[in-house]
């Protein structure tokens, strides 16, 4: 692999790379990446990597190649300080209860620290909503024009990146610099012409998400609040009066439009999660009282943030600490309004647009429904090289599904087994006698299955749903069958469900989507991974239905070239998620009887990992029968 990354990096061109787990694949293209002598770029797709490959990695060829080079590693914006908005929030005095506990300590580290990441504060807990209005997100940067401009952490930060051979990024980094890239406020990472996109099979989501648009309770009360804060800081009397009128008119027309756009998707007294939203040409797909107060209290807000932000009557000189804040502020009114009329249209044929209500948050969004132009106008048109790889590229052998997603129309490939060898280190059990997965008795045979199967593993298992249904009625089962530990998804947080899972011996984690990917569990304590069904994304996802009307338009067969392709590779990923090292013994489980009922069946088979094959619990019992001893 790292011969293929060398050759592109010296021609340039595209190279799509699958490397099955422990092949070493990270290496492989670091060490053509730094002996190019070229800048390059290196994002991933989680967080962990970032730091393996920044703190482990980086370090280790180091002193193993004797090449001298220099590394950053790069967060979001939102992970630093501003120290603009800290001073604004210490001069204004607007300071809430918990302020007054978290101000001083922020203000204390701010002075000593040289990076502004705010995973230095230990004592600020994760979710407190304080460090919302003091981080240094796009939508509050002014840019050169800040006083702070040359002390800002971000701009150290890219300092630092435009200075480095090795840039080490996340895809939401990524994608959220390209999608800001025409504005001079948002650029974070320096340019670059080498680019590797470590776990590609993430990036077409990533891309969908960071290149669509949003309007949301959270959005407009976000902007509120900070037009609130700011409102002390006009220099007129009667300006800080409009200025606090113009937050609680947003803030009245947001609750009565979302209120509104809520009841408008009500069915049987139940608010759908997701519901995709049509346009007649010609028409706005919401036409309502409710919807022209909320883009005309934006409006109001724009102008009277405008007017505030003008030059002192009298002559008097212009004071950039008051006028830079207010002129960003009715930038964010003016670009929340024209993203809401935009949504409200919905009439580009490019994109789905939807609602979605999540917790207390509901979301008018937009998506594109094909990324693959995206990808090739900002990525692979720009980039002399471009490297992606991950374990799971190919569905059947083939590179043509990720290839159409993404726009590459021109690449090399190379697809390299893992190192491990399956038919030693595990086996497939597929059971023989289970319901359709569609029908109301799969839970419960499912329930009675995996107790089974966890009774001969010893616990020691991912069991991973394609639903949080079938996961309760499951759980609850195993719960008062089983003795063996059992964490469940949403009963803490992601990191320390892992870290109880790894320091527990004989755990059952149960989890849905979040953990088919991304999860790294060594050694013992993860013995068995057992899937419920197979992953095919729900065809009520708008964006899946708008995707499968595509497809269908172009005439292509949905469910074979697109449907079946995508539940492939995330089944790949669910059940990657148990060999990890050479020493690593498991056994991999799915339920769903689809894979020996259905024709497209045989194609799911031939896409997974070459372990035996085994149909009833005898096997099981056999396989780790010197774990018994």
């Amino acid at each position: 692999m790292a011969l293929e990354v060398a050759r592109v990096f010296e021609r340039g061109g595209v190279l799509l790379a699958e490397a099955g787990t422990g092949t070493g694949k990270t290496l492989a293209y670091l060490v053509p990446a730094i002996l190019s002598g070229q800048r390059v770029l290196i994002s991933t797709g989680t967080k962990n990597l970032q730091e393996q490959i920044f703190f482990k990695d980086i370090p280790g060829l180091r002193d193993a190649l004797g090449v001298p080079f220099t590394a950053t590693y790069m967060k979001g914006r939102a992970n630093y300080l501003c120290l603009q908005r800290l001073h604004q929030l210490a001069e204004t005095g607007a300071v809430t209860a918990g302020h007054h506990v978290f101000l001083p300590i922020v203000q204390e580290w701010a002075a000593r620290t040289e990076t502004g990441d705010r995973a230095e504060l230990e004592d600020l807990p994760e979710d407190v909503p304080f460090w919302n209005d003091v981080a240094a997100t796009a939508e509050s940067c002014v840019g050169m024009e800040c006083p702070r401009y040359e002390d800002c952490f971000v701009t150290k930060m890219r300092q630092r990146a435009a200075e480095s051979d090795v840039v080490i990024v996340n895809h939401h980094l990524l994608c959220a610099d390209a999608a800001v890239r025409q504005s001079a406020f948002g650029e974070v990472i320096p340019a670059c012409s080498h680019l590797v996109i470590d776990e590609a099979h993430q990036f077409e989501d990533v891309t969908t998400q960071y290149f669509g648009k949003s309007v949301s309770t959270y959005r407009l009360e976000d902007l509120a609040h900070d037009v609130e804060q700011i409102a002390s800081t006009a220099a007129e009397p009667q300006h800080v009066r409009d200025i606090e009128k113009s937050a609680g008119t947003m803030r009245d027309a947001s609750r009565a439009f979302f209120a509104e756009l809520t009841f408008a998707h009500r069915t049987d007294s139940r608010v759908r999660s997701e519901e995709r939203v049509r346009a007649t040409p010609g028409t706005l797909a919401y036409t309502s009282e409710s919807a022209a107060q909320m883009a005309g209290a934006l409006d109001l807000a724009e102008a009277t943030l405008s007017l505030a932000a003008q030059a002192p009557a009298g002559g008097e000189a212009v004071d950039p600490d008051r006028i830079e804040p207010l002129t960003a502020l009715a930038r964010r009114a003016r670009e929340l309004r024209d993203d809401l009329r935009w949504l409200l249209r919905a009439n580009d044929a490019d994109y789905v647009f939807y609602v979605e209500f999540r917790g207390r948050g509901a979301f008018l969004r937009a998506s594109p429904i094909d990324v693959s132009s995206i990808v090739r106008e900002l990525f692979l048109d720009r980039m002399r090289t471009m490297v992606l790889t991950s374990a799971t590229l190919t569905v059947e052998g083939s590179f043509e599904y990720v290839r159409s997603r993404l726009g590459v129309q021109h690449a090399g490939a190379v697809r390299l087994p893992s190192e491990f060898d399956f038919s030693r280190q595990a086996i497939l059990y597929l059971p023989t006698r289970m319901p359709d997965p569609r029908s109301p008795e799969f839970a419960g045979a499912a329930g009675r299955e995996v107790i089974a199967i966890l009774q001969r593993t010893l616990g020691r298992a991912f069991v991973l749903f394609t639903s949080y249904t079938t996961l309760r009625a499951v759980q609850a089962m195993a719960e008062m069958a089983l003795h063996y530990p059992i964490l469940a998804q949403g009963s803490a947080p992601r990191s320390q469900l892992l870290k109880q899972f790894r320091e527990t011996p004989h755990a059952v984690l149960f989890a849905t989507a979040s953990f088919w990917q991304g999860v790294d569990v060594v050694g013992d304590a993860l013995s068995c991974v057992i899937v419920d069904k197979l992953p095919f994304a729900s065809p009520a996802d708008p964006i899946t239905a708008a995707r499968i009307d595509a497809v269908r338009l172009q005439g292509g067969e949905p469910f074979s070239d697109y449907q079946v392709p995508l539940a492939i590779l995330a089944l790949q990923q669910g059940l990657g998620r148990l060999i990890r090292h050479r020493s690593d013994r498991g056994v991999l489980v799915v339920l769903d009887p689809r894979l020996h009922t259905k024709r497209y069946g045989e194609r799911f088979l031939r896409s997974l990992p070459p372990a035996p094959v085994v149909r009833d619990l005898g096997a099981v019992s056999a396989f780790f029968a010197p774990d018994l001893v």
